[in-house]
């Protein structure tokens, strides 16, 4: 009982300094220094540039073994399955909810912050290794994001047709692309290369948590807990589907920082992306940014617990 509480205090310290940096977010968004039209530009920055070189520096720190691709290998397995269940979940609960904003709820059920959450995040409590493994989650996230969230998300009388593309030519897959082969042949970048993809991967967590800030800022509080649907889809992706997959993880045999890994995106909350493919597929953009604000503010109190339950079961 002594370690799971000196494990939720730690996760707890950690998600609480993020959130302090996403509060300069929300300062900035509230006297005009930094607004949320401007951190959509950001999140452009952070997804096409920051998080490949994260990805790429998280394998040129991993060193090449049977255990380390072991591990790999779980970890993609991981991220498919939290991800489908939480599918599971989204369509039991939302299925025969209005179909306009349904999208939004069963997309919020299923997809996580797991780049710009659970990076920072893993970086502060497991290190390189954790990153290591949490980087492979995002070529799931991505794939599925864009199959799967699109067909959610996407009008069933659009004409528009869907883009393959998206499933190679994205910066998760492309990062673990670059970073893969290095991992594997166990190549050393110089320097002069080496540093800069280190400085850009250094930009991750305190632009990710500002630009939050100002999501947090731009949400309408007064009518979220109007809506019942919001507490339903934070019941699913906070609370049960890391609890799924910290217990089935386990049973099949994951430990260590691995598990951690898997449970701490499987933790995450409700990704920003809900409230770009809204814009995109010209959905409901206030309520996309309520569910995320929202299931973002619970998860400062249940990603720490999340988070220490699997730490003491490594």
């Amino acid at each position: 009982m002594q370690l799971f509480l000196s494990n939720v205090v730690t996760a707890f310290t950690q998600v609480v300094i993020l959130f302090l940096v996403a509060m300069v977010g929300l300062f900035c968004h509230k006297k005009g220094i930094y607004t949320e039209k401007a951190s959509r530009l950001t999140t452009n920055l952070l997804f096409y540039i920051v998080a490949p070189a994260i990805i790429i520096r998280s394998f040129l720190g991993m060193e090449f073994s049977r255990d380390t691709l072991g591990g790999l290998l779980k970890a993609l397995l991981g991220g498919i399955f939290f991800h489908v269940v939480g599918m599971i979940f989204a369509k039991i609960l939302f299925n025969k909810s209005d179909k306009d904003t349904a999208c939004i709820f069963k997309y919020a059920c299923c997809y996580g912050n797991v780049g710009y959450m659970a990076l920072p995040l893993a970086q502060a409590v497991l290190g390189d290794e954790g990153i290591f493994y949490c980087s492979v989650i995002l070529v799931p996230f991505n794939v599925l994001s864009f199959t799967h969230g699109v067909n959610i998300m996407q009008k069933k009388s659009e004409n528009e047709k869907f883009d393959y593309k998206k499933l190679i030519v994205n910066p998760g897959v492309l990062g673990v692309a670059i970073g893969l082969p290095l991992f594997l042949l166990q190549i050393e970048l110089p320097e002069i290369i080496y540093a800069p993809v280190s400085y850009i991967a250094d930009l991750n967590t305190p632009l990710a948590m500002v630009m939050f800030g100002t999501y947090l800022a731009a949400a309408d509080w007064k009518t979220i807990f109007s809506d019942k649907r919001i507490f339903g889809s934070a019941l699913v992706k906070i609370i049960i589907v890391p609890l799924i997959t910290v217990a089935t993880l386990k049973l099949v045999g994951f430990g260590g920082t691995l598990l951690v890994a898997c449970v701490l995106s499987a933790s995450a909350p409700t990704a920003s992306n809900t409230v770009m493919f809204a814009a995109k597929y010209d959905r409901d953009t206030g309520l996309a940014s309520k569910v995320t604000s929202f299931v973002s503010v619970l998860s400062i109190l249940t990603m720490p617990v999340m988070i220490a339950i699997a730490q003491s079961l490594q």
